[in-house]
């Protein structure tokens, strides 16, 4: 039996990514929970910001949603959702966290539809929301989920948020800030970043007990396989500690792994 399961293992690697002195955009759950567990452990000068206009707060406990009070608890600011999606224009956000109900090999993201008919979907899903401009404007995009071969798709049903769009050139092509767009994946199964040319996702390190059977068998698209890849550091005890004792206590989060 390990010490932690993969909700846990997904939340710690991910904010490891987290350097101290960066500013992240998050919203509330798996976001949050990696923000707060970065800034209690190696990055105490992380910035985290909220799209309802959270800037810098203290937080004290967990927030429920991205306008809780708990957002601006001793924060530099309270300011608005306008101001915030400002900071991302003028590239002042570092990182931002997106999630989606299907992702591709370019990183594209579907949090809209399930189905080919929009107006008569199978599944409707709350769309873009901040996704879409946080993902256009903000440098590097993160994303945290489970891996499966109905998440992991070949074509989305329908594009919310961008990634690279068609490969290589396409995004800044599209007219979307270079050296912004997807940074990197992080599942149950590995972490995985993008091909420098081709914009393909690829994998960087898998986790302790998985397999890259596992990575092929949990994708409907062929993920590169580079000859070299990192194994998975697991989580350390002083970070299972804070993130069960300090940032999810009540296990909101964590319990769902």
């Amino acid at each position: 039996m390990t010490r932690y399961n993969n909700m846990e293992l997904m939340i710690t690697i991910a904010a490891r990514t987290l350097e101290d002195g960066a500013i992240v955009l998050v919203g509330t759950g798996v976001p949050v929970a990696t923000a707060m567990l970065a800034q209690m452990t190696h990055a105490p000068d992380l910035t985290i910001l909220f799209e309802a206009g959270g800037v810098a707060p203290l937080l004290p406990t967990m927030p429920i949603s991205v306008g809780d009070s708990r957002t601006t608890f001793k924060s530099l600011k309270a300011t608005t959702m306008a101001e915030i999606m400002e900071f991302c224009q003028t590239g002042m956000v570092d990182y931002c966290f997106l999630g989606g109900a299907q992702i591709d090999k370019y990183g594209n993201l579907n949090s809209t539809i399930i189905g080919d008919d929009y107006k008569k979907p199978k599944t409707r899903f709350p769309g873009s929301g901040g996704a879409n401009d946080l993902a256009s404007l903000c440098w590097r995009t993160m994303v945290v989920t489970p891996q499966n071969d109905k998440r992991f798709v070949v074509k989305p049903d329908f594009i919310t948020t961008p990634g690279f769009l068609e490969g290589g050139t396409s995004r800044v092509d599209a007219g979307l800030p270079k050296d912004t767009g997807p940074y990197r994946v992080i599942t149950d199964i590995g972490v995985y970043g993008y091909h420098p040319e081709t914009k393909e996702m690829m994998l960087l390190s898998l986790h302790p007990g998985k397999t890259i059977e596992d990575v092929k068998a949990n994708s409907s698209f062929e993920i590169l396989i580079p000859e070299k890849y990192d194994m998975t550091t697991e989580p350390t005890d002083e970070e299972l500690e804070v993130l069960r004792e300090k940032v999810d206590p009540t296990r909101v989060i964590i319990g769902r792994g």
